[in-house]
């Protein structure tokens, strides 16, 4: 059953929201070649309890660390380890914050010194379709809209769309309904309404869409060993139309990078 929010529960999540959004950025000025998973998580899980929240991973469903750290061909729920970055590596770092009772959850797939071109395209092709799932996020369309906008842009560029895993609604639990697939057809699954907040998360390979697991429970790779790439959102239905809660802002600030991105999903009021 899905939980429409309140004006003031959007609020609360967006607070849950922004503390990932600033932990996120507080991690991209620390990665680089020689830096290990598991130091990254440390510094995170000390920023998400200095910001007044609790990590919203850490011992969920036994996970024993507070970020999921999936570098190259792993897609997503990577266990961090001591294994130092390399330079041309890539990661994704996901992140889970709970404040005041509502989580924010929203990541990010980050460069590792000098990356190979068709490396980049992959995680260019993978967060603009972040965005073409959002603009389906609206009044009068479907989960499937949202997945099938997502699907049709990434098969287009030739790369594999993971189907086991999804995107899911957020509130006062971490996973809530509807589950918000990155495949799909037009007009199918949950209407949307105003009030419902969901994550959108695109996990896009370089190859085949088929994954495999590790025997730690966890860890998921693409079947072929080609990248794979993960950028998420939290995104609520308001008036209408799809509000931005998290931001990639504070990654940008760290990085040196200026984009308008966002600016669509946002109202002038918000403040980030």
């Amino acid at each position: 059953m899905v939980k429409i929010k309140t004006a003031e529960e959007i609020e609360l999540i967006r607070e849950s929201a922004l503390v990932v959004s600033k932990t996120l950025g507080m991690i991209a000025s620390e990665i680089k070649p020689g830096v290990s998973p598991l130091y990254l998580d440390g510094l995170a899980e000390t920023f998400i309890r200095d910001h007044g929240a609790e990590p919203g991973f850490l011992g969920m469903y036994d996970f024993p660390n507070t970020l999921n750290m999936s570098p190259n061909a792993q897609v997503v729920h990577g266990i961090p380890n001591d294994t130092p970055l390399e330079d041309g590596d890539i990661i994704s770092v996901d992140c889970g914050a709970l404040k005041n009772g509502y989580y924010g959850d929203h990541a990010y797939t980050f460069e590792v010194g000098d990356v190979a071109p068709d490396t980049k395209k992959l995680l260019e092709v993978t967060k603009e379709s972040l965005y073409v799932g959002i603009r389906e996020f609206k009044i009068g369309n479907r989960v499937g809209d949202v997945g099938f906008a997502i699907q049709q842009f990434c098969e287009s560029h030739g790369y594999g769309v993971v189907r086991e895993l999804v995107g899911h609604g957020l509130g006062t639990e971490l996973h809530e309904s509807p589950e918000m697939p990155n495949y799909g057809k037009r007009g199918r699954g949950k209407k949307f309404a105003d009030g419902m907040v969901v994550a959108i998360e695109p996990m896009i390979n370089m190859g085949t869409r088929r994954i495999r697991q590790l025997k730690d429970g966890w860890t998921i790779l693409t079947a072929d060993g080609k990248p794979s790439a993960h950028f998420e959102h939290n995104i609520a239905l308001v008036d209408g139309k799809p509000q931005l809660l998290s931001t990639f802002k504070y990654i940008y600030d760290a990085l040196g990078i200026e984009s308008d991105e966002e600016k669509e999903f946002r109202q002038d009021k918000q403040t980030v």
